[in-house]
């Protein structure tokens, strides 16, 4: 019976081990993460949800045993797998940055900076933006983020385990890849709103010349504003479809591989 107990104690401990020292690297990522990581998104669902994420990942990869949590508090370990998880976060929180920088592009094209207005929990953004992140989380979220971000979690242990430092210059050059894929993202979904403001400012230069006594800004101001609203109407589904399947293809491989 003793040694049942003593087998019992050293196995809870081990797995308590473990534990800590995967929530060391869910819990950082846990307040970037798209949808988890929301300021509306009350802490103590946070915590919920990283301890969630903790006992799905822990089963999965392979942890060094370590001696104490005092062993842990008091090594690398600690510092290193901060650094990783705060690293996934960003990766995937740049993607809700090209969405609002995106829909402040689009807004900022079409005149429709001010007609929708943000919810006042969160940072304010142009128009179009607030619109983009809401329907590019809720589409991520009804399309199985929370399965995507925990195989995310264990892929991140296969390029970077438990124990390995996220060296500073390759921690520079992911970070200046990621913001720049991000940044081009951002121009690729808010293309057609800017085309299509290219040509209704040429359109718009074509009539004044031709018409000098004409007030073409009376005239296409309600154009341009109806048209970036059947733009949006038509293009959003397709811009965050492609969205969607960038940040489903990082999920796969967060670390680059």
């Amino acid at each position: 019976m003793i040694e049942a107990l003593a087998q019992l104690l050293g196995f809870s401990q081990a797995a308590l081990l473990t534990g800590f020292t995967v929530f060391l690297r869910v819990g950082a990522a846990m307040a970037l993460i798209p949808a988890f990581g929301e300021q509306g998104v009350p802490a103590r669902i946070r915590l919920s949800a990283a301890l969630a994420f903790t006992a799905i990942v822990a089963p999965l990869v392979a942890v060094p045993q370590a001696t104490s949590l005092a062993g842990i508090a008091l090594s690398l370990t600690l510092f290193s797998e901060i650094v990783i998880g705060l690293t996934f976060g960003f990766g995937l929180r740049l993607f809700i940055f090209a969405l609002q920088v995106a829909g402040s592009m689009a807004a900022q094209s079409t005149s429709l900076a001010q007609i929708f207005g943000a919810s006042p929990n969160v940072d304010p953004q142009p128009a179009i933006g607030h619109l983009f992140v809401v329907a590019g989380l809720a589409l991520a979220a009804t399309s199985g983020l929370h399965v995507q971000v925990a195989m995310g979690f264990v892929e991140s242990y296969k390029v970077l385990p438990v124990g390995a430092v996220l060296g500073a210059g390759d921690a520079m050059e992911w970070g200046v890849s990621r913001v720049s894929a991000a940044f081009g993202m951002a121009f690729s979904l808010a293309s057609p709103f800017i085309i299509a403001a290219l040509i209704y400012n040429i359109a718009l230069g074509v009539i004044n010349r031709a018409m000098p006594q004409l007030m073409v800004a009376f005239v296409g101001a309600p154009a341009i504003t109806a048209g970036g609203l059947i733009l949006l109407f038509l293009s959003t589904p397709y811009l965050l479809s492609l969205w969607l399947t960038a940040l489903q293809r990082y999920m796969a491989t967060p670390f680059g591989g």
